[in-house]
């Protein structure tokens, strides 16, 4: 009982505002909204992300590099919330390299299949989607709500409970 409690107090605390509960120096900006995500041009995978896909739905940018341990804890996590709210809630993942191996596409490609993304996923080589949301770790993941404005981030992994609960109070929202 303890812990469901903190988890939502938490949970509260983070869906706030987006700033709260990141561990980032520059926080995602409050008020953001998934313009620069559509306006990715370097490349998609797994399909392009565009505003009809989004209408309407909460959508979670995973905000991510490949060969990261952390982002690769987030994964399964964002599978399942893929699998139980399709129709709801949208994943995009952001690829943002951490080293020159990790800027390969075929290298990318090969690690998405490996780890089982099959949302789609630009790639952001030059780092552009990272700065438009003042990102600075991986994994960092934005919340949008279903009008597309950013309402909360979490940075690092090991937060999936806090993860669910930030989706299940956007997915509320009507």
């Amino acid at each position: 009982m303890r812990r469901s409690v903190m988890l939502a107090a938490l949970a509260a605390l983070v869906i706030a505002g987006p700033a709260i509960g990141s561990a980032s120096a520059e926080p995602a900006r409050a008020g953001a909204t998934l313009a620069p995500v559509y306006a990715a041009s370097q490349g998609w995978l797994n399909g392009r992300l565009t505003p009809a896909d989004t209408a309407g739905k909460v959508v979670i940018v995973d905000v991510f590099t490949f060969d990261c341990y952390n982002c690769k804890n987030v994964v399964p996590n964002l599978r399942a919330l893929n699998a139980k709210k399709a129709g709801e809630l949208v994943i995009v993942g952001i690829h943002s390299p951490e080293t020159p191996f990790e800027t390969n596409r075929t290298n990318v490609v090969a690690n998405l299949k490996t780890q089982g993304i099959t949302w789609p996923v630009a790639i952001d080589n030059s780092f552009a989607i990272w700065h438009a949301y003042g990102v600075d770790a991986w994994p960092t993941q934005l919340f949008f709500d279903r009008t597309g404005k950013l309402r909360a981030t979490i940075v690092g992994d090991s937060q999936d409970d806090a993860v669910d609960h930030i989706v299940q109070k956007l997915l509320a929202e009507k």
